[in-house]
């Protein structure tokens, strides 16, 4: 395991399909997580100097108008006791707000087919869908993850604020693209080296659009649509050899699906990262306390914990995140 994530990118012998551990191991649904050792974590400690801290959780909520025909999140406080106590009971599709794609997610073609068939698809290690759907197992489902939980090394990219300081306007309810060349920029300005095991954040303004800018007749008009559109990270080969090569084990945004969407080009980044590498995915964090405490900081790393839901077989979990200075 540890030789083929030293091996270049350009070296691998398949590098849409790096597959480790036997099926069902702890290896195997850790996927990329491998790379946050108890060395890296600790070396990672390091930055917390001044305790500030922050979530990076949107409300469960949100999105408050679903779209793709998902399922609305539902809170229900009921009473137990005659009122002497309340409880809560929770209806929600974590695709819905702040979450980490699990390895159950999304799949790839199988190789020589055009995979738009189930059949022609498998998930990370080769799993396939009919596994997913037996519910008597859980091979690479949300509990390895939440086990040992992710924590590391965060490195926000606030391509948003730079965005903003270029005079470069967008919605981020479009395809436009967060290229490879300005997020290597804004890293060198921000004075970013990235380490082994690295947990990339990069911040388009998703969620503080939505919230803020929006109307109510826009949000209806997007979740109406059968195919909506997401700006995000552009989806090249030089995206994954960056990627793969700087040793990132997990990467989110405040986007909708952390790429642009649909694809503007050939790959499509979801089936590298997730059930080529497998490695966390995570889409619509809210990272504007996290823009402002590096700006006042005047630096762009933290430290970062996340626990997932222990949820034999999940496929997405919130992320119960945070970030600490």
């Amino acid at each position: 395991m540890e030789s083929i994530y030293n091996t270049p990118f350009d070296s691998l012998p398949d590098q849409k399909r790096v597959w480790v551990g036997q099926p069902g191991s702890r290896e195997e649904g850790l996927g990329r997580l491998a790379l946050l050792t108890p060395e890296v974590v600790a070396a990672a400690a390091s930055e917390i100097r001044t305790g500030r801290r922050t979530s990076l959780g949107w409300e469960l909520t949100k999105l408050e108008i679903a779209g793709l025909g998902r399922q609305q999140c539902e809170h229900k406080i009921v009473p137990l006791l005659d009122g002497v106590a309340f409880d809560d009971v929770y209806t929600f599709n974590p695709q819905q707000s702040s979450q980490w794609d699990g390895l159950r997610h999304f799949s790839q073609p199988i190789p020589g087919t055009e995979g738009k068939k189930v059949e022609d698809r498998v998930f990370y290690g080769g799993t396939s869908a009919k596994e997913i759907r037996d519910r008597s197992g859980d091979r690479i489902g949300m509990q390895h993850w939440a086990r040992e939980g992710i924590a590391g090394r965060g490195v926000l990219i606030d391509y948003a604020s730079w965005a903003e300081k270029k005079g470069l306007k967008y919605t981020t309810i479009s395809q436009h693209e967060v290229r490879l060349k300005d997020i290597e920029q804004i890293a060198k300005e921000s004075g970013v080296t990235f380490r082994r095991g690295d947990i990339l954040f990069i911040r388009i303004g998703m969620t503080k659009e939505w919230d803020t800018v929006m109307t109510t007749e826009q949000k209806e008009a997007y979740a109406a649509q059968s195919i909506p559109k997401h700006a995000g990270v552009e989806a090249t080969q030089d995206v994954l050899r960056w990627i793969w090569d700087n040793k990132i084990s997990a990467v989110a945004s405040d986007a909708i699906s952390w790429e642009v969407y649909p694809p503007t080009g050939e790959l499509f980044l979801h089936e590298f990262l997730l059930a080529g590498w497998g490695m966390p995915i995570g889409e619509m964090f809210d990272l504007e306390a996290l823009s402002k405490i590096c700006a006042e900081e005047k630096r762009w790393t933290f430290f970062v914990a996340s626990s997932p839901l222990n949820m034999p077989g999940g496929v997405s979990s919130p992320p119960n995140c945070m970030a600490i200075f």
